[in-house]
């Protein structure tokens, strides 16, 4: 390769270098300023295609799409002095590039950090106006609508971005405060069963003393139904009895006689000393031949 040719691809790769450098792109989700040895020269540069100088213009893109800002969770303090435990969170982008450039240095660690700062003083002169229940349910939406124009004020004068929303993502008691609550609502809940349990004994008592009062209520009555029936019965046991043994005296008085002999002489070990000539053995002797 002689000079000639070698000093042609030279050339032919600086113009390349330098044709390369001098056509940059910016995306619908970005935003753009120009800089002309560090000065901003052109603020807003819109998305497309565009030209610059190599070496004296340079440009940084930022990302334009709605970016998160994750705050930390913070102590604050309600109007009668309570404190809370408040975890938020801001939707932010970039309104004004040069301003955003100019504060920033186009980084998105800076800007967070300082709308951190911010966020986190706009959220503690807000719960500052209201009180413990306000903050946690009454008023809310207020707090957060509050907070959102404060900060995104603030935000678009100093950074050049605009906070679109901001919300309380979560509001608890500081955990000593929690540890209180906690035992103070377990002994509440302790003497509300005490006194549940003391109501369901003496609701029990109750029952139980009502059930004996009808079992023995009930007792009574079928006692006194059974000795009606067991004299009803005895009664007209009786007089059959009366009937039947009227109709022949004869015959009654050796039945009877039979059933002493049997209860008499049912274990063979009973021995009776009597008169052979006792009634007792009438009907015995008159059966002899």
């Amino acid at each position: 390769m002689n000079n000639k040719s070698l000093i042609g691809l030279i050339v032919a790769v600086v113009v390349a270098l330098v044709a390369w450098n001098s056509f940059y792109i910016v995306a619908q989700t970005e935003r753009a300023v120009l800089l002309q040895f560090g000065r901003v020269v052109q603020p807003d540069v819109q998305p497309g295609l565009h030209v610059k100088i190599p070496y004296v213009n340079q440009v940084r893109i930022f990302d334009g799409r709605l970016l998160t800002l994750d705050s930390t969770s913070s102590r604050f303090l309600t109007l009668e002095k309570k404190a809370l435990m408040v975890d938020a969170y801001a939707k932010w982008r970039v309104k004004d590039a040069e301003r955003f450039y100019q504060s920033t240095s186009g980084m998105k660690q800076v800007a967070d950090e300082r709308l951190a700062r911010r966020l986190e003083a706009s959220l503690r002169d807000q719960f500052g106006k209201r009180t413990l229940h306000e903050s946690v349910s009454g008023e809310r939406d207020a707090l957060m609508a509050d907070v959102t124009a404060t900060l995104n004020r603030a935000a678009e004068r100093e950074l050049g971005i605009e906070v679109v929303d901001v919300r309380v993502k979560t509001i608890d008691l500081p955990r000593e405060v929690n540890r209180s609550v906690f035992e103070r609502m377990s002994t509440e809940r302790e003497r509300e069963a005490r006194e549940h349990r003391a109501k369901g004994r003496e609701l029990a008592e109750g029952i139980r003393a009502d059930a004996d009062r009808q079992r023995r209520v009930l007792l009574a009555e079928a006692y006194r139904e059974a000795e009606e029936l067991r004299g009803d019965g005895d009664a007209q046991a009786a007089s059959i009895y009366a009937r039947a043994f009227g109709q022949d005296q004869e015959f009654y008085s050796f039945y009877r006689s039979l059933q002493a002999y049997r209860e008499s002489f049912a274990d063979k070990r009973d021995v009776l000393v009597l008169d052979p000539g006792s009634d007792f053995f009438r009907y015995l002797e008159k059966s002899r031949p």
